[in-house]
């Protein structure tokens, strides 16, 4: 059963003023750089959602193939009866394995892309009648409030897809004392983190060769065009996706293919040739890293999966 309220149209009045702040901040900068939430509007979630089924993007069924198989496991370790909060649900396409694992009580998507969250908590809805399905739109970087119907509901933060790594590592440990306060006593945490490993397989997972990762990244431009009345030459700008040996991370950037003179929100940028908006980094851990990071923010490790190869691992965390 879904419990929400219609989601509001969209239209220029309602922009979300966080968004008009973050893309002026972060084009004024040197280098250029902006969060990675703001990638998500309905167009960036549909196209990271078909990112996710693409062969050389290997996070997504590992990690699935993981909840899959250890669905005993997580029941064994977790129990009965917990309210499941979901962090960036996006589709919930993972969240059903883990849902008919643990028999929760509840389940509490959030998400920034409200229209998107709507559509897919309705379709979750169906699959589960009898679970409240409570969907909140907001982002998890800010203040967040569950849902009162919930009560004092032992929780279970689900946190997959690694999104983890999008943040710099103290932005990371903050987020997760964020998790810890906003779950409460008692509560536990599963959390999936995309291991480090070869070059050119990390590369290729966030370049792929049909250019889908490509058009999701400039989305980001069609969007700032669209909503903050922005004037940037879509064609003029190209995706790249590097290594960041330093930082063990991917880093994904929109180039400019030649000197661009644009306008956002009524103020003036420029760009040189070569010069790039570096719009989403991807952190990748090893095998330490993670329970280490976890540790900071407040969660003692418990438990942790991972398939043959390494490539990607699952913890359970409980809250410290």
């Amino acid at each position: 059963m879904l419990l929400t309220d219609p989601a509001p149209a969209f239209s220029a009045a309602t922009i979300d003023p966080a968004f008009r702040r973050d893309i002026l901040d972060g084009l004024s900068r040197t280098p250029k750089t902006t969060p990675p939430i703001w990638f998500y509007d309905r167009k960036g979630s549909e196209l990271f959602e078909q990112i996710t089924d693409l062969p050389e993007y290997y996070p997504t069924r590992t990690e699935t193939a993981l909840l899959k198989a250890h669905g005993a496991d997580f029941a064994a370790a977790v129990g009965k009866g917990r309210a499941v909060v979901e962090f960036g649900a996006g589709s919930s396409r993972k969240t059903p394995h883990l849902l008919r694992a643990i028999a929760p009580a509840a389940y509490v998507p959030i998400d920034i892309s409200g229209d998107f969250l709507h559509a897919s908590s309705a379709e979750l809805a169906s699959a589960f009648p009898a679970l409240p399905v409570l969907p909140v739109v907001g982002d998890f970087n800010g203040p967040l409030a569950l849902p009162s119907a919930i009560g004092d509901m032992p929780r279970l933060g689900f946190f997959p897809g690694s999104t983890i790594g999008n943040m710099e590592p103290t932005a990371a440990v903050d987020l997760l004392r964020a998790m810890r306060e906003l779950l409460g006593d008692g509560s536990m945490l599963l959390i999936g983190m995309d291991r480090i490993k070869d070059r050119d397989r990390l590369v290729a997972a966030y370049d792929d060769a049909a250019g889908v990762t490509a058009a999701f990244n400039l989305n980001l431009i069609e969007r700032i065009n669209r909503e903050l009345e922005g004037d940037l030459p879509t064609g003029s700008f190209a995706h790249r996706a590097v290594w960041n040996d330093a930082k063990a991370r991917i880093e994904m950037h929109l180039e400019a293919t030649r000197p661009l003179h644009f306008h956002v929100a009524g103020q003036c940028f420029h760009m040189e040739a070569g010069e790039t908006i570096h719009t989403e980094s991807s952190h990748k851990y090893g095998a330490r890293d993670g329970r280490l990071m976890l540790r900071a923010g407040g969660w003692e490790p418990v438990e942790e999966w991972t398939d043959a190869e390494g490539l990607f691992g699952l913890i359970l965390a409980r809250a410290g």
